[in-house]
């Protein structure tokens, strides 16, 4: 049995507006165009999430939004600025077997490092820019098995990658 996790940071976000507080921000141009290219490649690829776990802030609601994902979400106030062990702990009770997480840097970088046995050779994974995605696959049944390093990479994406 393997569980599957797609492991998104937000799409680009705007700055315009010096005055909005960072978790209100929404997304840019070029945020709006991204979050759909990327959805379209997970569509196309096959890897679609039968659980979503998204932080709360409007760019990544935005970003899921624009991903044309039709599943329910959980909209997690602990993944607005997570760190890889809040990370680790609500994927633990994750009970999707494709989840999908969609959160902010540096966590999500982080992250995405801890949970892999080999990181994948893409020259931009280590800085993981906005709609970055991670897909990576673990030898367990259920989530709460989930161990750091075992992981997978079995694909990964930026925007730039799908133009």
């Amino acid at each position: 049995m393997t569980c599957r996790l797609i492991l998104m940071r937000h799409a680009k976000s705007d700055w315009g507006s010096p005055g909005l507080p960072d978790h209100e921000r929404p997304l840019n141009r070029r945020g709006a165009t991204d979050a759909p290219a990327i959805g379209a490649w997970l569509r196309a690829r096959g890897y679609l999430p039968d659980e979503v776990l998204c932080s709360t802030a409007v760019r990544t609601r935005e970003t899921l939004a624009g991903l044309g994902i039709d599943v329910p979400a959980q909209f997690v106030p602990a993944l607005y600025h997570a760190n890889p062990e809040t990370m680790l702990d609500l994927l633990h009770k994750a009970t999707g077997r494709t989840v999908l997480m969609l959160g902010h840097n540096p966590g999500i970088a982080y992250f995405a490092t801890n949970l892999l046995r080999q990181a994948p050779t893409h020259p931009r994974f280590d800085d993981y820019p906005t709609s970055a995605t991670l897909v990576a696959e673990f030898e367990i049944n259920d989530w709460s098995k989930l161990v750091l390093g075992t992981g997978h990479a079995k694909d990964f994406a930026i925007p730039a990658d799908l133009a």
